[in-house]
């Protein structure tokens, strides 16, 4: 169901100007901006930009750049095949960047002054991720391998034999038979050194001359979305960084990832810089000086949502320092000054992720940009070009100029496929919550919204449960798709939500049923009663993940206030979630330990105890590849409600994991779901 919302504007007579609401179709076609890389002279930024091709039902990538002080952007690359991750020869001569032009991905390169692509590896096997080193005579790239193979060859030949085995049986010792949406082998993502010629091109590559550096069992870069912001080369290109966790038994249960050290030139067995924490450090970068890495570093082991805090350490003297132990906020990304001075920081705030600098003298942290999602960034020369949207805006970049402490927008990507595009206002409100915290949510109004009109209410649950809708462009779970079909949309960053300090993030862990559903009741009613154009007749409750948990757990502890439910990918019974899931880290830290030892802890807000109390119509939604909530979770759900009477439907995607990922089938989601609700909410 499609509205169009007519303004007035003034011309020379009053001319009715007709904007189109925002739809699953939008958000299907924008075209999304990756993570940009801004040339060495800091002149100039390049970055993939993803077109949706429906036709294949998937995205496809091509690079673009732009001059950081503003003017046209230029396509660079056009051809049929994906290229991505772009990045920067050391002299700014060449752009390098990953690409599936042949059979498999390979490193490439444009150079800047015109000219055609042309490749820089030839190897068997697809590259997945990639870095040049500071000095521009070497590759560090991830392969896939077998560990006891000697040579890439023999990978390729044990991957061919296995795929055209007649045997598809595989047999398994230990846990993490699956990951994500995945059944594992034996195959291992390493990080190999390649020595480039002259021309910075890898001539002449035998079998055996990519170098395993990664000389460990384990994955590098992580599954399942590990990229090269996991590995770093030192300026003199003599050492490489990276965080790993081992691949053992204890692997399913354990957050402790470890920075490594390794010689680029003499590969042996790597370093452990880190050892003594038995928590997570990862995303290490190493000043442009060489004197210092930087990491983020957890405290708690098995708690993956932990606050990350920023250690120092002193390449010369071994010495380490955390640098915002002071600080309430967990960095999401980091990256050193081209000065070696600072670390620029990203990290949630009160619903928004801003852009922080942190002295390593002490200085700081100084926020420099807020108000939307602050996304990847980079930095050259006097400017930081980073990547920000909102919840009405989908990601620009933006270059922030360290002289005049101002920030101007560089591109205008989405305008392409949002002409003409109504979008929702919004505003953040606070309510006093659970045990009288401070509590904040959005609400998005509906397009075409009016003043003495009241709308329908898309309530909306955000997963995690460690997380937060805050003001972000969601691609899954966009509060605009909601006001295109006229409701209004609530969010509540509830108890255990991060960006509000870590005691407010830890305090969900053992109690999912407790304070979170107090905040979103309070949250609704304080919406309720801040905002006149909502009715509070007319409220539908949706979520997804941990937010379908929640579903299933408001099903009977709040089973008369909305007129409907829906349910994507939730969990339904908290012991077979626990005897089912691969990251058994997750339960074992939000339950209190394993099921065996602690039934109480997992029974206590149990959904599946109380399906005798619920009443209120449910769809529930589930993909076949979701390995974190397996489908059954969904079915089970399905089954309770079915078997008592309760108006319901169940919508499954057989080729989706724990998201809806594919063009069509994210659409068909959308209208599934708006169909529910319309025919709930409606007069």
């Amino acid at each position: 169901m499609r509205r169009i919302a007519c303004l007035t504007v003034l011309l020379v007579l009053a001319t009715p100007v007709c904007a189109e609401p925002f739809t699953a179709e939008h958000l299907v076609m924008i075209d999304r901006i990756g993570a940009p890389a801004v040339s060495p002279d800091g002149s100039t930024v390049v970055y993939p930009v993803r077109h949706t091709d429906l036709e294949a039902d998937k995205g496809r990538y091509d690079l673009w750049i732009s001059p950081v002080a503003g003017g046209d952007a230029r396509r660079l690359t056009t051809h049929e095949a994906n290229d991505t991750s772009p990045a920067w020869s050391p002299d700014g001569r060449h752009i390098l960047f990953l690409s599936n032009r042949g059979d498999l991905t390979q490193v490439w390169r444009l150079p800047t002054d015109g000219g055609e692509a042309q490749p820089v590896t030839d190897l068997p096997l697809d590259i997945a991720t990639f870095r040049i080193a500071p000095t521009g005579d070497r590759l560090v790239v991830s392969l896939s391998v077998y560990l006891d193979c000697d040579d890439l060859t023999c990978t390729v030949e044990r991957t061919a034999a296995q795929e055209d085995s007649k045997v598809t049986a595989r047999q398994y010792d230990r846990l993490f038979m699956r990951h994500w949406d995945y059944w594992l082998d034996e195959r291992r993502s390493q990080l190999f050194s390649i020595a480039l010629d002259d021309d910075g091109i890898a001539h002449d590559i035998d079998d055996s001359s990519p170098v395993r550096v990664t000389l460990l069992d384990a994955d590098v870069p992580s599954r399942v979305w590990g990229g090269n912001e996991e590995y770093a080369i030192s300026p003199d290109g003599e050492t490489l960084f990276f965080a790993a966790r081992l691949r053992d038994a204890g692997e399913p249960m354990s957050t402790n990832f470890d920075i490594y050290s390794a010689s680029l030139q003499k590969p042996g067995r790597p370093k452990n810089l880190t050892d003594e924490n038995e928590a997570s450090d990862t995303a290490p970068v190493v000043s442009p000086d060489g004197r210092y890495l930087a990491y983020k570093a957890m405290s708690r082991p098995g708690f993956e949502s932990d606050q990350y805090q920023v250690v120092l350490h002193d390449l010369r003297s071994g010495r380490k320092e955390t640098l915002t132990e002071n600080w309430d906020r967990s960095p999401s990304a980091i990256a050193f000054t081209p000065d070696s001075r600072s670390i620029l920081m990203a990290a949630q705030d009160v619903g928004h992720r801003t852009l922080w600098r942190l002295g390593i003298d002490g200085g700081g942290p100084i926020k420099l940009v807020g108000g939307g999602t602050v996304g990847s960034f980079d930095a050259a020369g006097d400017r930081i070009v980073y990547a920000m949207n909102s919840l009405t805006s989908p990601y620009e970049l933006y270059a922030f100029d360290n002289d005049s402490g101002d920030s101007r927008k560089i591109t205008d990507v989405a305008s392409r496929t949002l002409t003409g595009v109504e979008m929702g206002d919004y505003e953040q409100f606070s309510f006093e919550g659970a045990a009288g915290a401070t509590v904040y949510g959005f609400v998005v109004k509906p397009a075409g919204f009016k003043r003495g009109e009241t709308y329908p209410v898309a309530f909306l649950i955000h997963g995690g449960p460690q997380g937060s809708f805050s003001n972000n462009f969601h691609y899954r779970w966009n509060p605009q798709t909601y006001a295109g079909q006229g409701f209004a949309a609530v969010m509540i960053d509830f108890h255990g939500s991060t960006g509000y300090g870590q005691a407010f993030t830890d305090s969900i862990s053992g109690d999912w049923g407790g304070k979170p559903l107090e905040d979103l009741k309070l949250g609704l009613d304080a919406a309720l009663e801040q905002f006149d154009f909502l009715d509070d007749d007319r409220v539908c409750a949706l979520g997804a993940s941990y937010g379908g948990y929640m579903i299933n757990w408001i099903a009977s502890q709040w089973p008369d206030r909305f007129r409907c439910l829906v349910n994507h990918d939730g969990v339904f019974d908290n012991r077979s979630m626990y005897y089912t899931t691969e990251e058994l880290w997750f339960p074992e830290w939000e339950h209190g330990g394993p099921y065996y030892r602690n039934p109480e802890g997992h029974e206590k807000h149990n959904p599946a105890l109380y399906v005798d109390q619920w009443q209120t119509p449910m769809l529930v939604i589930h993909g076949e590849l979701d390995y974190r909530v397996p489908v059954t979770q969904g079915i089970a759900a399905f089954t309770a409600l079915q078997r008592q009477g309760i108006e319901s439907r169940f919508l499954y995607f057989p080729d989706e994991n724990h998201w809806v990922l594919k063009p069509h089938n994210s659409m068909h989601w959308h209208e599934q779901v708006n169909s529910w609700l319309h025919k709930y909410l409606g007069e």
